[in-house]
C-alpha cells in the first residue's frame, strides 16, 4: 500500500485532525503570480473566433440518448448512433485548426472578464484593487489559484514553424520557448499504447497540449493540501476542453500514464517544483509523420521568473508528488478500474422519478463566460425545479476525463499490456467500464421532492432515499467556512469516489484520476448550471467523515469529495459589468 493511501486518509480526516503544518499563514503580500512568467521571450497573439451557436451545453454535457431534438446540427459527426451514450459516439473526423484550439483556450483558461460582484466570500474587500484584480475564466479553480500551466507542442502540420510554446492566459497569445520538431520526444515519452481521439498515437500525431502544475502557485495558501486541489484543477481544465469540443464535434481524451520525468527534461523544469499533469494528443489537421525522438533532445532553457521573494516547500507535498511520478510509465490495462467502479448506494428502497433530463439552447461558450460562484446569492423563496435537478444530475454523472486508463477493452487485448488491438479498433460486445462517480443529493428546497438526502441511480434516472428530512441544519453544522448558508441552495450534490478501491487498482498515480474525475464533475456541474440559468458554487471546507457517517457510506468505501451547491439567486445581486473578451 503506497502512500497515497496514508494521504487520501489524512485528506478524509482533517476536518478533525488538522493536516501538518497545522499553524500555517500565506503572506499574501509575497504571493506568487496565477500565471507563469517568462521574461524576454517572444510571443504570438493567438487570434479571435466566433463560436457556433448551435454548439450547445447538451451537446456537450448530456448523453447522447438524452439530448433533446436539435441540440446537435443534422448530420453532426458527433452525435453517433442513435441512443449510444457520449462515450460511444465515434470518433470525429473534424481536426483541430489554429482557430479551434485558440477558442477552446481563451474559453477555458484565457482572462474574459472581472469579478466585482457584491458577495459574501472573503476576498470582496480586495477586489477593486487593481492589484488584487479577481479575473474570471470559463473553468473554476480552487481557491481561484489557477495553477495549470498548458505547454503547445507543435510538429510541421502547425501553422507556426515546429518548438514548444507555453499558454500566456494574460495575453491569450503562445510564448515560444524553443524552437524545432520536439514532438518525437513527447510520442517517446507517453510509450507503446497510447491512444489519441483517433486511435493509438503514432509518427502522424504531431499536436499535443502538455498540462504541468506548478505547485508553489497553490501551495502559498493551502500548503499539504495543495496536491489534493490541483488535481481537481486538473480535472476542471480538461473537462471544460471535452465539454467545448465535443459540442463542435472533436474530442479531447488525455493520458496521464507517461513518462513524466522525460517531459519535465524537455519543458526544462524541476518535477519536484512542476508536476507533468496530462498529455493531451491533438487531431490536427494536415498532420503528417514526422521524425522519432533525439537520441539527445534538447530542452527548454528559458525559465520562468517567480515573484515571491520565499518560496516554501511542504514535505507532505514532495511525498504525495514523489509517490504519484513513481511508476507514471506502468499505464493501466484496459478494465483494471472495473474493480473500483461506482457502488450501488445504500437507501430505503423509497424513489422518486425524475424528468427526462433537458438543457436550454445555451452555447458552451455562453455558458462558460456566464459560469461564477454564487458566495451567499442563494435563496431559497425560489426553489428548484425537478427538471433543473434531473439535468444537473445527469451532466455530472456522465462526466468523466476519458483518461488513458478509463478506455474499454477491445477484442484481442485480454491479458496485454498497452492498449494494442486489432487494425480495425473492434470493441468488444460489452459496455465500457462505468463510471467512477457515485452521486448523492441533499434536498433542501425542490418542487415535488421532499427534504432530504437521496443517492441518484442514473441507469434509472431516479432518487433513492437514504435519510428523510430536512438536511439544512446538518449541512451548514458540517460546513467551514462563512461564505454560503447552505440551508438556502434548493439542493447540495456530493459526488463520492471509491479512492481507496481506485488506488489497489491502478497504484498511487490513481490519486491523480480519482481527483481528476472529482474537478471534471464539478466543471460540468458549474456549465449545466449556468447554461439553466441558475446559483451554483462548489466546496472543500466540509467534514467529510460526518458525511460518510450521515449517507453510510463506510459500507461502499465511498469518499466525499465536494459538496456542490445549486439553487435560484436573490433578484438583482449588485454587480459590474466588466467584460474583456
Amino acid at each position: 500500500m503506497g502512500y497515497a493511501h496514508e494521504y487520501a486518509a489524512a485528506i478524509m480526516q482533517r476536518g478533525r485532525i488538522p493536516m501538518e503544518p497545522a499553524d500555517f499563514v500565506p503572506d499574501w503580500a509575497d504571493r506568487p503570480r496565477k500565471a507563469k512568467y517568462y521574461p524576454g521571450v517572444g510571443a504570438f497573439p493567438l487570434p479571435d473566433t466566433d463560436y457556433p451557436a448551435e454548439a450547445t451545453v447538451a451537446a456537450g454535457c448530456l448523453p447522447a440518448r438524452d439530448l433533446p431534438a436539435g441540440d446537435l446540427p443534422a448530420g453532426d459527426p458527433s452525435a453517433g448512433p442513435p441512443g449510444g451514450p457520449a462515450d460511444e459516439r465515434p470518433a470525429a473526423d473534424r481536426p483541430f485548426t489554429l482557430d479551434t484550439l485558440s477558442g477552446m483556450l481563451r474559453d477555458s483558461y484565457g482572462l474574459t472578464g472581472r469579478r466585482l460582484g457584491v458577495q459574501t466570500n472573503t476576498d470582496l474587500a480586495a477586489l477593486p484593487h487593481y492589484a488584487q484584480a479577481n479575473w474570471s475564466r470559463g473553468t473554476a479553480s480552487g481557491g481561484g489559484l489557477y495553477p495549470v500551466g498548458v505547454y503547445w507542442i507543435s510538429g510541421p502540420s502547425g501553422p507556426r514553424a515546429p518548438g514548444i510554446h507555453y499558454y500566456s492566459p494574460p495575453h491569450h497569445a503562445m510564448q515560444r520557448l524553443i524552437a524545432g520538431d520536439m514532438t518525437g520526444e513527447v510520442r517517446a515519452a507517453l510509450g507503446e499504447g497510447a491512444e489519441g481521439a483517433a486511435g493509438p498515437v503514432g509518427a502522424a500525431h504531431d499536436q499535443f497540449l502538455v498540462l504541468g502544475i506548478k505547485y508553489w502557485q497553490n501551495a502559498f495558501k493551502y500548503n499539504s493540501f495543495s496536491f489534493h486541489a490541483v488535481s481537481m484543477d486538473l480535472g476542471a481544465i480538461l473537462q471544460t476542453w471535452r465539454i467545448w469540443a465535443r459540442a463542435r464535434g472533436l474530442k479531447v481524451e488525455p493520458a496521464l500514464w507517461f513518462d513524466e520525468r522525460r517531459l519535465s527534461r524537455l519543458l526544462g523544469v524541476d518535477n519536484e517544483e512542476e508536476g507533468v499533469f496530462a498529455v493531451v494528443p491533438l487531431t490536427w489537421a494536415g498532420a503528417r509523420p514526422t521524425a522519432p525522438a533525439l537520441s539527445a533532445a534538447p530542452a527548454v532553457r528559458h525559465t520562468d521568473s517567480e515573484r515571491s521573494r520565499t518560496v516554501l516547500r511542504f514535505e507532505t507535498l514532495q511525498r504525495i508528488h514523489t509517490a504519484t511520478t513513481e511508476a507514471a510509465t506502468e499505464r493501466p490495462l484496459p478494465g483494471a478500474l472495473a474493480p473500483a467502479t461506482n457502488a450501488t448506494p445504500a437507501g430505503t428502497g423509497v424513489t422518486v422519478a425524475l424528468p427526462a433530463p433537458e438543457l436550454p439552447p445555451v452555447s458552451v461558450r455562453t455558458a462558460l463566460r456566464t459560469r461564477r460562484s454564487s458566495f451567499g446569492r442563494f435563496d431559497a423563496s425560489t426553489p428548484l425545479t425537478t427538471g433543473q435537478l434531473a439535468a444537473a444530475l445527469a451532466a455530472c454523472a456522465a462526466a468523466s476525463l476519458g483518461s488513458d486508463a478509463e478506455r474499454p477493452e477491445r477484442a484481442g487485448q485480454a491479458g496485454q499490456s498497452g492498449h494494442t488491438g486489432p487494425a480495425d479498433g473492434t470493441v468488444r460486445d460489452r459496455p465500457a467500464t462505468p463510471g467512477l462517480v457515485t452521486l448523492y443529493a441533499f434536498v433542501n428546497h425542490v418542487e415535488g421532492v421532499e427534504p432530504g438526502a437521496y443517492a441518484y441511480d442514473p441507469a434509472a434516472h431516479e432518487l433513492r432515499v437514504v435519510v428523510p428530512g430536512p438536511p439544512g441544519p446538518f449541512l451548514q453544522r458540517n460546513y467551514f467556512l462563512s461564505n454560503y448558508n447552505l440551508e438556502q441552495a434548493g439542493a447540495v450534490l456530493v459526488p463520492t469516489v471509491r479512492t481507496t478501491a481506485v488506488l489497489d487498482a491502478v497504484g498511487d498515480r490513481g490519486y491523480r484520476l480519482v481527483n481528476g474525475t472529482i474537478g471534471a464533475v464539478a466543471q460540468t456541474f458549474y456549465t449545466a448550471a449556468s447554461a439553466l440559468g441558475l446559483g451554483a458554487g462548489v466546496a472543500l471546507g466540509f467534514d467529510n467523515i460526518s458525511y460518510v457517517e450521515e449517507l453510510g457510506l463506510d459500507r461502499t468505501g465511498e469518499d466525499p469529495l465536494l459538496i456542490m451547491l445549486l439553487g435560484n439567486e436573490r433578484a438583482r445581486p449588485a454587480d459590474f459589468r466588466y467584460e474583456i473578451a
